[in-house]
């Protein structure tokens, strides 16, 4: 099927945490045959900060961020079989649901993907005349990549026919064990943006474990951060560019997951950090969230945190038998269990039998 993507950028991973599982995902679906084309907007410096070229699997149209550039990627929507607006794209959000999916075809499968859903939720929630509320009925699916069934129940409360988590996960010819670098050189090592709704978490998670260990070395990678107050044992990265990921994994003694504000409370939401750490071995420390147990198991293959004094705990005790231990366990079960090689044919199967109802999909548009 041709495949019209118009999501925030599959070339770079910059201010765009969602990059990695654009590419996991959409680099499977082209080996299952599917024809990719992904839209995205010239916006926030990411054409500067790519990490990667257009790839063979998938046609990439850079678009101008203005109403004109708009209105070009818009009408190219009726050229699809299946047409996907990504939540999070960044700019017209709500000009880009409303516009491509009246310019499907009738027959055309229409898809919202959401990448931030606690978020998009929160925001449509309470407010029915929004673009995207109002757009729901006239969709085949809501996908999204974490949530679990309390995000399948909202979406489908507030008039979705029907929501499909898909989750994150690890292609493992991106994320694998390598060497460590000391570059990278850490006892706990974190990678995130600094966003609003993840900052008092990283102050509880990461910047208190700094000081109640000062002899410990710790490590912040992301966008943000220059003008954060830090102990003096935090170094700083700034952006880490996707290509160095590995090493940044596996070159410290643990990495740190903390999630966002609304993916914590709502849980069922891996980040693509946790694949990714896992991926390359490494003994991941993660916050405490519902849903967990569906992805790795506590103390065997991920230790969890509770608070700022866990993870302090956590680091003290580590030893790198027990850190390597740990960190091989969860290598050999997401390659197991949560490969995108895994997610790519959920995705396959729901576009082919979606396609196969003798019926005319998108008539509510």
């Amino acid at each position: 099927m041709r495949i019209a993507f118009y999501g925030s950028s599959l070339l770079s991973s910059y201010w765009n945490g969602a990059a990695t599982y654009y590419r996991g995902m959409l680099k499977d679906l082209a080996a299952r045959g599917h024809r990719i084309t992904f839209y995205e907007p010239d916006a926030f410096d990411r054409q500067k900060h790519r990490d990667i070229e257009p790839p063979d699997w998938a046609e990439v149209r850079v678009w101008p961020a203005t109403e004109e550039g708009l209105r070009g990627v818009v009408a190219e929507a009726a050229r699809a079989d299946v047409v996907v607006k990504a939540s999070g794209v960044g700019v017209f959000d709500d000009a880009l649901i409303q516009g491509v999916m009246a310019a499907a075809r009738p027959e055309a499968i229409r898809i919202f993907w959401d990448v931030d859903a606690p978020a998009t939720l929160a925001e449509i929630r309470p407010a029915p005349e929004h673009p995207l509320r109002r757009t729901l009925p006239m969709l085949d699916f809501v996908l999204t990549y974490g949530g679990g069934p309390p995000v399948i129940e909202a979406y489908e409360g507030l008039g979705a026919r029907r929501c499909v988590p898909i989750y994150n996960a690890l292609d493992p010819d991106t994320h694998h064990p390598v060497p460590a670098d000391p570059r990278f050189a850490a006892d706990l090592s974190f990678l995130g943006n600094r966003l609003p709704d993840r900052e008092a978490r990283v102050e509880a998670f990461f910047l208190d474990p700094a000081a109640r260990l000062p002899e410990r070395r710790f490590l912040i990678g992301g966008n943000g951060w220059e003008t954060k107050g830090m102990p003096p044992n935090v170094r700083h990265l700034g952006h880490v560019y996707t290509r160095d990921h590995n090493a940044f994994n596996t070159s410290s003694l643990a990495v740190l997951n903390i999630a966002r504000d609304s993916m914590a409370t709502t849980g069922y939401s891996p980040a693509t950090r946790v694949f990714e750490a896992a991926g390359a071995g490494a003994c991941l420390i993660t916050d405490a969230w519902v849903g967990l147990e569906l992805f790795l198991k506590e103390g065997e293959e991920v230790l969890v945190a509770r608070d700022g004094a866990d993870v302090a705990a956590h680091v003290a005790a580590l030893t790198p038998e027990r850190a390597r231990a740990i960190g091989d366990a969860a290598l050999a079960r997401v390659l197991a269990e949560h490969t995108y090689n895994r997610r790519g044919a959920e995705v396959d199967a729901l576009l082919r039998a979606e396609a196969a109802r003798p019926r005319v999909r998108g008539a509510a548009a």
